[in-house]
C-alpha cells in the first residue's frame, strides 16, 4: 500500500489496552506527514469539574466525552486542511462511532477498529503501567459494547496474534477497507 495519504484521517479505537496508542503513533511514523491526535489529551485537559465517564453515566460525564470527540474531531479536521494525515487515537464505541464519523468533515476518512480478544486485552493490560479495568468497567463489559453495540464499519483487526508492528503493516495493506463512504 503507497502510504502517500495527503489529507487524510485514520480513527484508530477499540477497547481499553487494545493497543491503540501504540498502533497509532507507529502508524504515524509510517508516513510521510502525520500527527497523531490522542483523544485522551482533551479530557486531561480539564483541571477542575472533570468527571469521568462510569458505566452509570451523569449526564456530565456524557457531555464531556461529547466535547472531547468534538475537539479532535476539529483537530484532525484542521491537520488535514492543512495537508497532514490526521491518526486519531480514542475509544470511540458503540453509536458513538457513527456520531464520530458524521463529525469529521475531511474525506477520506478511515476507520480502524482493534478488536483483540477478550484474553489478549487481559495480557496486555496486566503488563501495562496504566489500569484501565477494575470497579468500573470491566473487560468483559467494554468487550460487549465493542462486538455487539459498535457499527461493523471501517477496518476490524482482530490482533490478538499480532504484534503492533504487524498491526500497522496489517492496518496499510487494508487502508481501502477502512475507508468510509461519504455519506
Amino acid at each position: 500500500m503507497d502510504t502517500e495519504l495527503g489529507s487524510a484521517v485514520i480513527l484508530i479505537t477499540g477497547v481499553m489496552a487494545a493497543g491503540k496508542s501504540t498502533v497509532a503513533e507507529l502508524l504515524a511514523g509510517q508516513l510521510p506527514r502525520a500527527a497523531h491526535v490522542r483523544g485522551d489529551v482533551f479530557r486531561r485537559m480539564v483541571v477542575s469539574g472533570r468527571e469521568e465517564l462510569l458505566p452509570e453515566e451523569t449526564a456530565e460525564a456524557r457531555a464531556q466525552l461529547e466535547l472531547r470527540y468534538r475537539l479532535s474531531a476539529l483537530v484532525a479536521d484542521e491537520y488535514a486542511r492543512h495537508g497532514w494525515t490526521a491518526v486519531v487515537q480514542d475509544i470511540v464505541l458503540g453509536q458513538a462511532l457513527g456520531q464520530y464519523v458524521a463529525r469529521v468533515h475531511t474525506r477520506p476518512l478511515y476507520i480502524v477498529v482493534l478488536a483483540p480478544s477478550t484474553a489478549a486485552v487481559k495480557s496486555r493490560e496486566d503488563e501495562r503501567l496504566k489500569t484501565g479495568y477494575g470497579l468500573a468497567w470491566t473487560l468483559d463489559a467494554l468487550d460487549h459494547t465493542l462486538r455487539e453495540e459498535t457499527p461493523r464499519i471501517g477496518l476490524w483487526l482482530d490482533t490478538s496474534e499480532q504484534t503492533p508492528d504487524q498491526t500497522v503493516s496489517a492496518i496499510l495493506h487494508n487502508l481501502p477497507a477502512a475507508r468510509v463512504q461519504a455519506g
